[in-house]
């Protein structure tokens, strides 16, 4: 229905176009055709004969090319309408009222400037359509550049409404503690699973060169990284569908002077002084380093494992050797590695094992422990 609502005013400015324009050859087929036919007074809107004809034959024309064109047309302006409405999705609506504010001041100058202009010769008629396509444009920006300076002028209004702005403004920081993932955790999936159990408060807030990344690997000439980046993508998907307990943000902020990612992760977080979630143990380190907050779900797993004391008995099997001499190893069911003290011996036996000691790290816990 509305394609064909579109296809109807296209056709109809096509034919209206067609008209107007063709009419202005009316002088020069009265001289071609030189009768007094064409030069009649039809007696109204002082057209001649060779007007009216011009102008049926202009709309003829115009009605038939923008029949057959209006679908291309359509297509383009739902493709447009498309970009725009991706393009706004991703920005926040602080920075989309942000910038129609400052196009709206913008044009509200060119036309005040441009009227002054508008009485010279030759190039008063066009010279306030410059002033509004680069004032329209310099007020989107400086308003996005500004906004926060701009801002700080509802300071100075009543008290009782700065404090209601205040109060919802502390709301809205409170309900806005930006959360940013790394490629890691993404690829691990199990920050899925952690949302979903309403754990992380916020806001999700993942950058557009995650994503980008993200790609890379997905598109890689290497299987097994092909199907990581599958999987990140299909993790992001479930996070931003199924997620009712957390919102999620796409921001297109990116460092171009800095290459690595982990180093533009980093950046991103002091700029909007949010927390980094990752299992890299790298970017812990670095995150911290530069005072960034991390929520490591390695250290998270880790927590949530059963504590193993010294003294505890328990029944492993024991898989492969360890680097030191005699030395066995065996998995619990959670991934914790157990170092066996002479275990070496007993290779792809299951065997009653001693805890004599556990050790925390960052990237996982060890449990060492002797035969029974």
């Amino acid at each position: 229905m509305m394609d064909r609502i579109l296809r109807f005013f296209i056709t109809a400015l096509f034919v209206f176009a067609g008209g107007i324009t063709l009419q202005f050859f009316a002088p020069e087929l009265t001289n071609f055709i030189s009768t007094s036919v064409l030069r009649a007074d039809m007696g109204f809107f002082k057209l001649t004969v060779a007007h009216f004809i011009l102008i049926l034959i202009g709309a003829a024309l115009g009605g038939i090319i923008g029949h057959f064109f209006s679908s291309v047309i359509i297509q383009q302006l739902k493709r447009f309408n498309l970009w725009v409405e991706q393009h706004l999705n991703k920005m926040p609506i602080s920075d989309v009222i942000a910038g129609v504010v400052g196009l709206a001041i913008g044009l509200i100058l060119a036309d005040l400037i441009g009227y002054s202009f508008s009485r010279i010769p030759m190039v008063g008629d066009y010279i306030p359509v410059v002033f509004s396509i680069v004032l329209g444009y310099l007020g989107i920006h400086i308003m996005l550049k500004k906004r926060k300076d701009f801002a700080e002028i509802f300071s100075h209004l009543p008290k009782g409404i700065k404090d209601a702005v205040h109060s919802k403004n502390a709301k809205h920081e409170a309900n806005e503690k930006y959360k940013l993932l790394d490629t890691s955790v993404i690829i691990d999936g199990r920050i899925a699973d952690i949302v979903e159990t309403g754990f992380i408060e916020g806001t999700l807030l993942i950058p557009v060169f995650v994503l980008e990344e993200l790609q890379r690997i997905a598109d890689s000439a290497d299987a097994l990284k092909r199907v990581r980046g599958r999987r990140g993508l299909d993790i992001l998907q479930k996070i931003r569908e199924k997620s009712a307990k957390l919102s999620v943000e796409v921001t297109n902020e990116d460092f171009d002077d800095i290459a690595e990612v982990d180093s533009k992760l980093v950046k991103l977080a002091q700029k909007v002084n949010g927390k980094i979630i990752t299992n890299d143990y790298n970017l812990n380190k670095v995150a911290e380093l530069r005072g960034v907050k991390v929520l490591n779900i390695n250290e998270l797993s880790n927590a949530l494992k059963p504590v193993a004391v010294p003294g505890e008995e328990m029944e492993v099997t024991v898989v492969k050797e360890g680097k030191e001499q005699g030395q066995g190893l065996a998995y619990l069911d959670d991934g914790t590695m157990i170092v066996i003290e002479n275990g070496r011996k007993f290779m792809g036996e299951k065997i009653s094992v001693e805890v004599t000691s556990a050790l925390q790290t960052a990237a996982g816990r060890m449990i060492f422990a002797k035969p029974r």
